[in-house]
């Protein structure tokens, strides 16, 4: 095996010293990064090959050459590594498929007042931050409740400064209206403040604040004032009754519980910040199989924490190895103390075991979508006499606006469901202008299928599919077929769904090439699929399109002169105040424009002549 001995040949040269290794394939991508503590006794274990995973045997199998990066640190090694996994994404590496930042609800000191949004990314350390959430939706019904709470802006400073009467956030009483002088600087910082002490402490303090108000108000017969307060109120207990568990431990803790089945790894993270449960997550890490728990939950926590900030308690139901280094690194990044704990006892033991209890149930959903995912795709290839069974099925739209901003879309299933990071979009070239869906879709077919063919000759990938959805009807069947037969491709199996009298939800009709044009009942989960999957596919055009679209509404002339940019284009036109002007400037007046030298003004003017 070649491979083998690429690694033994790499073992020779090794020093003890920690550091960081790549294994790569022949065309020099990573298909593996690990850290080691040291490089010599760690990088020995993969030359065992007949002891090794049959998962870690095909990866040697599959190396060409290594490269090594040694570390003072085995610190500086495990961030390394870090770093290097999520750049590179290397096969054979436990990969965190959602590996998106989790939103924050910010309140935004650098106005006089306040603004309060949802916020993801770099953090500004003049502003509040407060979560994380775990999801988009928690933290928009959480906005939505301290609007209502606190009367705090939410609009963009330029819509803030611009305005000259209330939005209708005052108007439902959701927002103070600080931009029109409906409430003093005093006032509104007081309303801040009470919604940082209760994002910060719960709302124990604050409703005991609001119901004090409350009663001082119904006494001195300020009737208004104390149902103001009674609605507040109100909206802060709805916070408390939408949370599924809270704990009285008031410090950050995420919770990670992770478990097996069938093969299949579910890792559950809640997130609890001050008491408060701000929602759980459930992840499902790729190429599990054969790996412990412990090495599956060292990747996770290196991974996740890459990209999020640590809390500082993390508990585990399953301690990785290195725990009390990853706790070290997590500190230094987080500029603070992070500890990974296991709980054997109390309050923190009894929410891990909540947290198993979801990571169970989520992992059983997923096996029982599965299952039944399978028994679709067997359907499938029964009813279209497939060749095998599909693993992989793609859909295939266009959109466009009377032939304008025409794009091309594929969507992808498996048996795990939507693979979204599998979906792809095509600008239509060939064909752009002319309305024309028949030569849009021969173009994208070709456009998918050649590559294909080109990147993997052998067709062994799981990038090839087994069956191809196309929404429309016998022109979009023919155009398919044809490319496909064009290309040499006989093991694919295509059908068309279009839609029925009157466009009526069920009586699509389905389109095979050599066979008669059929119906499934209503109530068919095979219907239901091809439903499911048209509408996903021609939802990604529309928004793919309409992203286009307004994209070029913005674009002009100027956009087609080789080396003008958006500095450049804004200098022109606010020079010449217009297209039409530049067009008529000669080459002396262009002269006179900001970034405009003689060879460029050349461009411009014999592009316009």
């Amino acid at each position: 095996m070649k491979g083998l001995q690429v690694v033994k040949d790499t073992v020779l040269n090794l020093s003890s010293n920690p550091g960081v290794y790549r294994m790569l394939n022949s065309l020099g991508d990573a298909l593996y990064v690990g850290k080691a503590k040291n490089l010599k006794k760690r990088v020995v274990y993969y030359t065992k090959i007949r002891k090794l995973p049959k998962r870690h045997q095909r990866m040697v199998s599959e190396t060409t050459s290594m490269e090594i990066i040694e570390t003072h640190t085995e610190l500086e090694a495990l961030l390394l590594e870090s770093n290097l996994i999520k750049k590179l994404k290397p096969k054979y590496n436990i990969l965190l498929k959602d590996n998106k930042s989790f939103a924050y609800i910010v309140i935004d000191n650098t106005s006089t007042f306040p603004r309060i949004k949802k916020y993801r990314g770099v953090k500004n350390s003049k502003n509040k931050y407060f979560g994380p959430f775990a999801s988009a939706d928690s933290v928009d019904k959480t906005l939505t409740i301290l609007q209502k709470v606190f009367y705090l802006r939410s609009c963009e400073d330029n819509e803030f400064q611009n305005r000259s009467r209330p939005c209708l956030l005052h108007q439902i009483k959701r927002c103070s209206a600080p931009c029109v002088g409906k409430i003093t600087e005093g006032n509104y910082k007081e309303f801040v403040n009470e919604a940082i002490n209760f994002l910060k402490d719960g709302n124990k303090k604050i409703n005991k604040v609001l119901s004090d108000k409350m009663e001082k108000a119904s006494k001195e017969m300020k009737y208004e004032a104390a149902a103001s307060y009674r609605d507040r109120i109100i909206s802060l207990s709805s916070i408390q009754s939408n949370q599924d568990i809270n704990i009285s431990i008031e410090e950050d803790i995420d919770v990670i519980a992770i478990t097996q089945l069938a093969e299949q790894t579910c890792i559950q993270v809640f997130f609890f910040r001050c008491g408060q449960n701000f929602g759980n997550r459930a992840f499902f890490p790729n190429e599990t199989k054969e790996i412990h728990p412990t090495k599956i939950i060292e990747a996770f926590l290196k991974q996740f924490y890459h990209i999020n900030e640590a809390p500082k308690s993390i508990l585990v139901n399953k301690l990785p190895d290195d725990y009390s280094l990853i706790g070290r690194a997590l500190s230094k990044k987080n500029n603070k103390q992070v500890n990974i704990i296991q709980p054997k006892k109390g309050e923190k033991k009894n929410i891990l075991e909540h947290a198993i209890r979801n990571s169970e149930n989520a992992l059983k959903r997923r096996l029982a979508n599965r299952a039944s995912q399978k028994a679709i795709f067997k359907r499938l290839s029964e009813e279209f006499h497939l060749c095998k069974v599909p693993k992989r099925i793609e859909a295939y739209d266009n959109s466009h606006t009377s032939g304008n901003a025409m794009i091309g879309v594929m969507v992808v299933v498996t048996e795990s469901g939507f693979d979204k990071k599998a979906y792809r979009k095509y600008n239509i070239r060939e064909s752009a202008g002319t309305g024309d869906d028949y030569a849009a879709m021969r173009e994208v077919i070709r456009r998918r299928f050649e590559r294909e063919i080109k990147e993997n000759p052998n067709r062994d990938s799981i990038s090839w599919p087994e069956l191809l959805i196309i929404d429309g009807g016998l022109g979009q069947l023919e155009a398919t077929n044809n490319i496909l037969s064009r290309l040499g491709i006989v093991d694919v199996g295509v059908i068309a769904i279009s839609k029925g009298k009157n466009r009526n939800l069920g009586d699509e009709k389905i389109h095979q090439f050599g066979r008669q044009a059929r119906k499934f009942d209503k109530t068919d989960p095979i219907l239901y699929f091809l439903q499911r999957l048209r509408d996903e596919a021609h939802r990604f055009a529309v928004t793919s399109h309409r992203i286009k679209r307004s994209k070029n509404l913005f674009k002009s002339e100027l956009d087609l002169v080789p080396g003008i940019g958006t500095k450049r284009k804004k200098s022109l036109l606010n020079n010449f105040g217009s297209i039409k002007n530049i067009k008529d400037a000669a080459i002396e007046d262009l002269l006179h424009v900001d970034g405009i030298n003689k060879s460029l003004a050349i461009k411009i003017y014999n592009f316009f002549h």
